[in-house]
């Protein structure tokens, strides 16, 4: 609207008084016409000094300027006034059209239409602002999604694209355009870039080129009526049996308050949900939502939130995440210094779980040890390893009540090194031979647990009882969830009887976090019950209670209660959870577009956890299709141990990945990781138009940044702000409309208050 009055009034368009500088260029009699106005000027001042009956004061100096400003724009007029213009000429140059092909430009948020329809209206063959390009410049159109290319004609393109790669198409047209005589980059996109790639490189160029980016943003900067599932972080493996409590993100516009369910489906099947009370508009919500992975192999879960009424966007509604599974048991070693009921109802509460094998080792004398549940009859024959490779065979160790002085001090250094340096699962329960009652404050042992031990204690016949409560985030984790809900695991925490301690523990270590505490007394949280902390590559964790069985074996407890198994469960589990095998295989993505590379990269260990580097490492391929392909992994010469390779997921579905390393003849182990390759649904998330990153391209460039309502003065401005081949043109203005309608209201004004003053 302002860009038509201003035109209408002046003639030109802003763009041309933006870049154009103003000159005269009278003709030769100029000085004449001068003259004749200096002298009616002066006829002006007497005549106004001499009318007898003129108003003094400042009547007649209004008088005077009026006239005089009407004959100041007579002499404007007559001295031909023009701006100087560097134009584009006409049909000598090229204009590169990038349009934007993917899935975001087909959502409905502008009127009921779709984005794309601005392509087939305002591009489309006979189009009026494509017949006004197209008069000016050499037009070359393409696409661009994930990649870029020449089309003929974009009113015929799919919009099917699953990504949108912005700097990149315009790094490529600019490169297929190289050379040529070129006015600029018209981009037509909603901005939903999502190459996680900073532009910064490629705006630079295109400045550096001359090459002008003018940026046409489609769609909504903000959506009316939308609900957005976001972020969703389970872990990409998991034990089978395992209850998983998973954090999602979840945002919405225009249903403040509103409460909807988070299903989470395995292929068809709900196996967990949650209901959730949406926030305000534009604040995300964390929602955490439990389910268990009772089905082994790789699990393709949906976590989905039903369409809401007149939401804009319904593709975002759900998030697929794969999880791979494992049918496997985790071995634990488990040392005790002396019999207790701690060890045997340990044992008993995971006696029923197939996927948890717990190794014991009671001592019953010095250097005579009980074992239990050994694979063969050599197992710890001598009693604790004493080397790294038969203690990093387990993938869980629990330290009872057992001093220090019961290790070497190479034992010692072995436990941390199990923790810091094999990523194992440490947990120290509490005794009158553990933590700092133990000898452990000063030892690499102590060094790896997350509480502060004191050197001395001086009361050895300390004890005290505690009643144990969740902090915060234990009423939240999935290892203290010992309810079938958040409120049923937070009420069932408050019913337990009270435990004991002989370990005054109460400080963690910076970086710790505390899950349970104990009340002493009128203290709440007077005693660290249970805490954990990330050390190396592993995870140390501290319950300093002597007494858990009571939870099984107190009066105030039913018989069928399985509060005391549910905990031990749930505890050793995460012990072991994402403790690594000597060989291990990640995927760059766990979900690629199909004819898209897929990357691995395997880490190989030896049996002491220690970098392998001249392993061979093979991997096989199992398409969707059951296919299989060999293929060899190349050692990364810049990092030890770890080796590479990629292959085309040409077909859509699973790909199975099977990674086995040799060193000669000796086998260093394998793994087995999935890959999902599927077209892409990140199109439809955050895919309101990115004003903000459109106005940068263009201004970064020296280009503009239009709408579908500004987009009519684009032929125009690039006329005047695209660059290869110009002309020098001169734009007239003494005949601009404005100023024959200020001539004629300084000479009405005039006639007007002569007319008040009996002059006229």
């Amino acid at each position: 609207m302002f860009e038509r009055l201003f035109t209408l009034l002046f003639k030109y368009q802003p763009v041309v008084f933006e870049q154009g500088d103003f000159a005269f260029s009278p003709p030769r009699p100029a000085m004449l016409a001068v003259l004749a106005v200096a002298a009616s000027a002066s006829v002006v001042i007497f005549a106004y000094r001499r009318a007898p009956r003129a108003a003094r004061g400042r009547d007649r100096a209004v008088l005077v300027a009026l006239r005089l400003g009407a004959l100041a724009l007579i002499l404007f007029a007559l001295l031909r006034p023009v701006l100087v213009v560097r134009a584009v000429e006409p049909q000598r140059n090229f204009l590169a059209v990038l349009v934007d092909d993917s899935r975001s430009m087909a959502i409905a948020d502008d009127g009921g239409a779709p984005r794309s329809a601005f392509v087939r209206d305002a591009l489309g063959a006979g189009s009026a602002l494509r017949s006004a390009l197209a008069s000016r410049f050499a037009l070359r159109f393409f696409r661009f999604s994930a990649s870029t290319e020449r089309v003929g004609d974009p009113a015929s393109l799919a919009f099917e694209g699953t990504r949108s790669h912005v700097s990149q198409a315009l790094a490529q047209a600019s490169e297929q355009l190289a050379g040529l005589p070129v006015s600029g980059i018209v981009l037509v996109t909603d901005g939903a870039d999502n190459s996680q790639k900073t532009m910064g490189d490629e705006l630079r160029a295109l400045r550096a080129a001359g090459l002008p980016v003018f940026a046409v943003g489609l769609g909504r900067e903000s959506f009316v009526r939308d609900v957005q599932v976001g972020r969703v972080e389970p872990p990409s493996s998991v034990l089978k049996g395992t209850t998983l409590v998973v954090d999602v993100l979840v945002s919405q516009t225009g249903y403040a308050g509103r409460t909807v369910p988070l299903v989470v489906e395995d292929e068809g099947g709900m196996v967990g949900s949650q209901d959730v009370t949406l926030a305000a508009d534009g604040e995300p919500a964390s929602v955490r939502v439990r389910f268990t992975a009772s089905e082994a192999g790789p699990r393709l879960l949906r976590f989905r939130i039903p369409p809401q009424d007149g939401e804009q966007v319904t593709q975002n509604n759900q998030r697929e995440i794969l999880i791979n599974v494992e049918d496997r048991r985790e071995k634990v070693l488990y040392i005790e210094g002396e019999p207790r009921f701690e060890m045997k109802f340990l044992r008993r509460a995971i006696a029923d779980d197939k996927n948890l094998q717990v190794v014991t080792l009671q001592r019953t004398a010095d250097r005579k040890f009980l074992r239990l549940d050994i694979d063969t009859p050599e197992e710890l024959a001598g009693g604790f390893p004493k080397t790294r490779e038969e203690l990093f065979a387990f993938r869980g160790l629990v330290l009872g009540s057992i001093e220090a002085s019961a290790f070497t001090p190479d034992q010692l250094r072995m436990m941390a090194d199990f923790v810091n340096v094999r990523g194992g699962g440490l947990l120290a329960l509490g005794g009158r031979r553990a933590f700092a009652e133990g000898g452990y404050a000063g030892t690499p042992v102590g060094e790896a647990l997350p509480v502060v031990l004191e050197s001395s204690r001086a009361d050895p016949s300390y004890i005290a009882e505690v009643k144990v409560q969740p902090t915060r985030l234990g009423e939240t984790h999935a290892a203290t969830q010992i309810g079938e809900t958040e409120q049923a695991s937070a009420d069932r925490w408050k019913t337990l009887p009270p435990l004991t301690t002989v370990n005054p523990i109460r400080r963690v270590k910076p970086g710790a976090a505390v899950l349970l505490t104990g009340g002493i007394g009128g203290a709440r949280d007077a005693q660290v019950v249970l805490a954990y902390q990330r050390y190396g590559a592993g995870k140390a964790l501290a319950l300093a209670v002597q007494d858990s069985w009571l939870w099984q074996m107190h009066a105030d407890i039913a018989v069928d209660d399985l509060t005391h198994e549910t905990l031990w469960r749930r505890l050793l589990r995460w012990l072991v959870d994402a403790v690594p095998d000597r060989v291990t295989t990640t995927a760059a993505r766990e979900r690629v577009e199909p004819g898209e590379a897929v990357e691995i990269t395997t880490a190989v260990r030896d049996s002491g956890y220690l970098e392998v580097n001249d392993a061979v490492a093979r991997a096989t391929v199992i398409a969707p299709s059951g296919r299989q392909v060999e293929l060899p992994l190349e050692f990364a010469a810049d990092r030890a141990g770890e080796y590479h390779a990629r292959f085309p997921a040409t077909d859509a579905g699973l790909y199975e990945v099977k990674v086995e390393a040799t060193r000669g003849r000796d086998s260093l182990g394998g793994d087995t990781i999935y890959v999902h390759a599927a077209p892409g649904d990140g199109e439809y998330f955050d895919a309101a138009m990115r004003a903000p990153l459109l106005r940068r391209v263009a201004e970064e460039t020296g280009g503009r940044f239009y709408t579908r309502d500004t987009v009519t003065s684009l032929p125009e401005d690039i006329t005047y702000l695209g660059r290869g081949v110009t002309v020098v043109q001169e734009k007239e203005l003494w005949d601009m409309p404005a100023l024959l309608i200020l001539l004629v209201g300084l000479l009405g004004g005039e006639w007007l208050l002569r007319r008040r003053q009996g002059l006229a």
